[in-house]
């Protein structure tokens, strides 16, 4: 058993020891990955629950399924460099017509509940046409974190780009800041087609990746 002197005189040396910085290099190739399984089965609602106010703007221009009942599924991966300067989004979907895509977004909410749009896969153009044979991939920077006023038919209006604590006004605009509702669970993939475009085809919540 060591002696409080011993153990004081330990405690000194390895205090004196060199400290070693990583290599700023890893913060662009080391990673904080997060992932989510898609599935209708996440979907907080039926596309005939659509508001009515909405029905013309977002409602559906195909028959809508059960969610019981479609087939699609999907698996997303959301990498964030180590330094939170880009981030990496790799998408693969299955039971999907790439052709029936018309939206493509992360949103911000947890878990059964419709939250504001952060990051707008589509607008580029048609998110429909960067599938190819059902996998998605684009790197993001702080300029596709999306920061929009109001939340249209919703009362009250929520803040797009979503508040990085409940009841703030502040909205999260940087990587970091999505990286940090990553964290906190608070981020997922949806997937809007033809035939569901309010609630969407399918949903996945993001949360940190497992080998």
């Amino acid at each position: 058993m060591r002696t409080p002197t011993t153990a004081l005189a330990f405690a000194l040396a390895l205090s004196t020891l060199p400290a070693h910085a990583k290599d700023p290099a890893l913060g662009t190739t080391t990673f904080t990955v997060y992932e989510a399984f898609l599935s209708p089965a996440q979907e907080p609602g039926e596309e005939s629950e659509v508001p009515k106010p909405l029905e013309k703007s977002l409602g559906a221009t195909a028959p809508s399924t059960p969610r019981e009942n479609r087939k699609s599924r999907g698996h997303g991966q959301l990498r964030f460099a180590r330094d939170l300067s880009k981030a990496y989004v790799e998408v693969e979907i299955q039971g999907v017509n790439p052709a029936d895509i018309v939206m493509f977004h992360i949103h911000c909410g947890p878990p059964g509940v419709l939250g504001p749009i952060i990051v707008d896969f589509g607008e580029a153009g048609s998110p429909a046409r960067k599938f190819t044979d059902g996998r998605f991939s684009v790197e993001l920077t702080n300029k596709n974190v999306v920061f929009v006023k109001d939340m249209p038919g919703l009362k009250p209006s929520l803040p797009e780009g979503c508040p990085s604590e409940l009841g703030l006004p502040g909205q999260v605009k940087t990587l970091s800041g999505l990286e940090y509702l990553a964290r906190k669970g608070v981020l997922y993939f949806n997937l809007h087609t033809k035939a569901h475009t309010y609630y969407g085809e399918m949903r996945g919540q993001l949360y940190p990746a497992r080998d």
